[in-house]
């Protein structure tokens, strides 16, 4: 009985630290992609999401199956004539007349929380989309490694839970 209840404490104490952590670092060579609305009305935050759903397919085909960052990089390059031209299709296709820029190199983020982690504020190396004047809330993601392109190859939600969590939230 000892050890159960020992065992059970090693487990709170591992999951309660892991509710704890204040920053988590993003590789520096990381690359990131933002997408910034022109403002918060619902209708901007619409295209906001719409043009990020997207690129955010067309980055996972052109990156799927690149293995390191230099290639990630030359590839972006070589296609922001592709990128722009699909982000004008799509604004032509939903009568949005505003302006856009697209832009790809160090950009400024803000400090971000998400889920209790803080992302420190920033220049990163980007791949940023920025929507009429871009004072609208924006959404981001790692780029390359490809950790928001994962989300772009699966069509169903995966919802990630924790077994102890469950165990914790059953019982106490």
């Amino acid at each position: 009985m000892k050890k159960l209840i020992l065992v059970i404490f090693l487990i709170i104490v591992f999951y309660v630290s892991l509710g704890h952590v204040s920053s988590l670092v993003i590789p520096e060579d990381a690359l990131r992609i933002r997408v910034i609305a022109n403002s918060n009305s619902e209708y901007d935050q619409n295209i906001k999401k719409i043009v990020k759903d997207d690129i955010q397919n067309k980055m996972y085909t052109l990156l799927k199956d690149t293995t390191n960052v230099f290639e990630a990089k030359q590839i972006i390059s070589d296609n922001l004539d592709n990128i722009d031209n699909e982000i004008n299709t799509i604004l032509k296709s939903l009568n949005y007349n505003l302006s856009y820029d697209v832009n790809f190199g160090l950009n400024y983020f803000p400090s971000k929380e998400y889920k209790g982690i803080i992302y420190n504020e920033g220049y990163y190396e980007s791949l940023v989309i920025t929507l009429g004047e871009g004072k609208g809330d924006n959404w981001w993601c790692v780029l390359f490694p490809p950790l928001c392109l994962i989300e772009a190859e699966k069509s169903d939600e995966v919802e990630y839970t924790s077994f102890v969590k469950e165990l914790l939230d059953k019982y106490l």
